[in-house]
């Protein structure tokens, strides 16, 4: 497996366990209070800040594994992983778009700050897995 689709695994599986743990603990302080009036703010950076790190620490482990693979680029890897930032920013776009909708029409700033994450676990999750399917089904840049 190349190095490079190796990190995009890496991305895609803390992405999800990031994103997955700060819903549930959020829906967890939910309760009979209403969504805008919990206290997300610490739990949303705890979550990003955590998935920061493992990402670091499981890329330092991956490149310790393999170090003659670490940071090796070649052509295909170069327009794969360009592919995928393509793929992924197109949620970050539509995200920034609602976030701004939402703004506009005055919504808690709850409301801003999940869809601005949430876009963000999108466009990581999907351009992660377009970078994987293009390494393990083949990629032909048109």
């Amino acid at each position: 497996m190349p190095f490079e689709e190796k990190l995009a695994w890496i991305m895609a599986v803390v992405s999800t366990a990031a994103y997955a743990t700060y819903v549930t603990l959020l829906l967890g302080r939910i309760g009979s209070t209403p969504a805008a009036e919990v206290p997300y703010v610490p739990l949303m950076l705890w979550t990003i800040g955590a998935s920061i790190v493992a990402s670091i620490v499981l890329r330092v482990v991956v490149s310790a594994l393999a170090p003659e693979d670490a940071g090796k680029k070649d052509q295909r890897d170069r327009e794969i992983s360009r592919f995928g930032d393509h793929m992924g920013q197109s949620f970050v776009v539509t995200g920034g778009v609602a976030a701004l909708v939402l703004a506009m029409a005055r919504v808690d700033q709850f409301w801003i700050a999940n869809v601005l994450y949430l876009a963000f676990f999108l466009s990581a999750v999907l351009g992660s897995a377009a970078k994987i399917v293009a390494y393990r089904r083949g990629f032909w840049p048109w």
